[in-house]
């Protein structure tokens, strides 16, 4: 996920120098890019754990595989590092978990990429996927020696799509104050460059996630001086059983709350942040009790100083490069919507997989298995004389099934508050690029008649801007649409900003007739 552009709401960013477009057709200037000498059987959209195990095992099974990631190093956001350059100036190996299993991963890849089956194209943005007459046509920008950028277009006759999720946002007076972030920018920072964004830090929001972000800062130097929980913990209650079939998740807790414990950082249940003060940053937060609804109660109001916010409410599945596709999509069960699946994850389209949190968020383990079972799909529907049979998969159908079950119970645990708009006045900014404010919204619901957040962006240019409606819609969605309607993302044929004259050189000629 990519936080707002400090160029300001609406300027366009400084775009560099372009290339002449490559495609995937093995010659010279291509091996030398680092794109595939031969056309590959797969492309795999995202490296994180899903599309790393994913790949692992195709090229395992004797696929040739393209992976394709617009990070400086594979892992996703779970396994972020710096740049393999920076590792040893900027250790963070103590932020990970299960790092033995991103090793393996990784050195199946290399040994693969050595022997020219894998082709590991990192800092690559795709930026749309079409269908082609045999398969499919990523298209992508190389962006690996700024100031050049390159169109790049790969064919294959399946893809993988494993792009993961983004934080959901929901706005609040002051939101839009610089030191204001999202929880995953925070970790992301810690992460990828060491970076510790803040002195006395607050976080809010809602679920697991908020745990480990507050133990990596409090372990770095930071002073987490309040985490702001909007669940209460007996909502878990209610939902035993997968918890009880995952001990892991009740040991991984444990160690999070030691770090918590003795760093003194209090987690204050049945809580959120409501506003944000300061002038040229922020400076303090306003956080209350809240009642069953989520609203806050008369009362319990605090004004805690802090120089920076970390806020995330779950996470919202990356479907830009899924829904051109015309892929099918079905009800997260947390508010979202994602890709529909099989239980080998194929989509509704044939050729077509996913896997990960694009198919709902539920955690690396969940990840790494389903990007397995993805890749065998993708095996057995590639089948070809010479290639290993692929391997039975009872072992990972069955890890997969108990991790979706505990990401089930886990946003029945953590809900949106339904009545977070309370916190809203209405000059309070929703749509940061555009300056839309929570009464414009408003009106638009109730005198132009929207129902969701496409008739609003027609109303308000709510969701016109950087950011496409990533960061707001979701929250406008919430303000406007019918209780329990999921958010729906819009369609977009272009998922990354690229310029005009990348667009003109990625444009493939017509085939020539005989």
């Amino acid at each position: 996920m990519r936080e707002p552009s400090e160029r300001g709401p609406g300027r366009p960013p400084e775009h560099p120098r372009r290339e002449p477009s490559e495609r995937a057709t093995g010659g010279p200037a291509e091996r030398a890019t680092g794109l595939p000498s031969q056309p590959p059987d797969l492309v795999v959209v995202g490296a994180g754990p899903a599309g790393m195990a994913a790949a692992a095992t195709a090229l395992d099974g004797g696929l040739r595989v393209a992976l394709v990631d617009s990070g400086a190093a594979p892992g996703g956001q779970f396994w972020r590092h710096p740049p393999d350059h920076a590792r040893e100036a900027i250790p963070t190996a103590d932020l990970h978990h299960d790092l033995p299993a991103y090793r393996a991963l990784r050195a199946t890849l290399e040994s693969h990429r050595r022997t020219g089956r894998l082709a590991l194209l990192l800092n690559h943005h795709v930026w749309t996927t079409v269908r082609a007459e045999h398969g499919f046509a990523v298209h992508a920008m190389d962006r690996s020696h700024p100031p050049r950028e390159r169109a790049v277009v790969l064919h294959a006759p399946a893809l993988l799509v494993a792009t993961g999720a983004y934080d959901r946002q929901l706005p609040f007076p002051g939101w839009d104050l610089p030191g204001v972030l999202t929880v995953g920018g925070l970790q992301s920072l810690l992460k990828g460059g060491g970076v510790v964004a803040g002195r006395r830090v607050v976080l809010g929001g809602t679920g697991p996630f908020l745990l480990p972000v507050a133990a990596a800062l409090a372990t770095r130097g930071a002073e987490v001086v309040a985490v702001c929980e909007a669940a209460a913990p007996s909502a878990w209650l209610r939902r035993p059983v997968p918890l009880l079939r995952d001990p892991a998740k009740w040991a991984e807790a444990a160690r999070y709350a030691a770090v918590l414990a003795r760093h003194r950082v209090p987690v204050r249940t049945r809580t959120a942040v409501v506003a944000a003060e300061g002038d040229a940053r922020v400076a303090a937060v306003r956080t209350a009790s809240l009642d069953g609804d989520g609203r806050p109660l008369p009362g319990t109001e605090r004004r805690i100083d802090a120089d920076t916010v970390g806020v995330g409410w779950g996470f919202v599945p990356q479907l830009d490069l899924l829904l051109p596709l015309g892929c099918d999509l079905a009800d997260a069960g947390d508010g979202t919507l994602a890709a529909t699946v099989d239980a080998g994850q194929r989509t509704t389209v044939p050729g077509l997989y996913a896997a990960g949190e694009t198919c709902g968020v539920g955690g690396a383990a969940l990840a790494v298995a389903e990007g397995r079972l993805a890749a065998v799909s993708v095996l057995t529907d590639l089948a070809a004389p010479g290639r290993p049979h692929p391997r039975r998969t009872a072992g990972v159908r069955r890890t997969a099934a108990r991790h979706r079950a505990f990401a089930r119970a886990m946003a029945g645990a953590h809900p949106l508050p339904p009545a977070w708009p309370a916190w809203l006045t209405d000059d309070t900014t929703v749509c940061r690029c555009e300056e839309v404010t929570a009464g414009a919204v408003r009106t638009a619901r109730e005198e132009g008649r929207a129902a969701d957040h496409r008739q609003v962006k027609q109303l308000t240019r709510a969701g016109m801007g950087w950011c496409q409606g990533r960061m707001c819609g979701p929250a406008v969605h919430c303000l406007v649409a019918a209780p329990g309607r999921p958010y729906s993302p819009a369609e977009r044929l272009i998922a990354t900003p690229v310029t005009l004259g990348a667009l003109a050189d990625s444009v493939e000629p017509p085939s020539e007739t005989t």
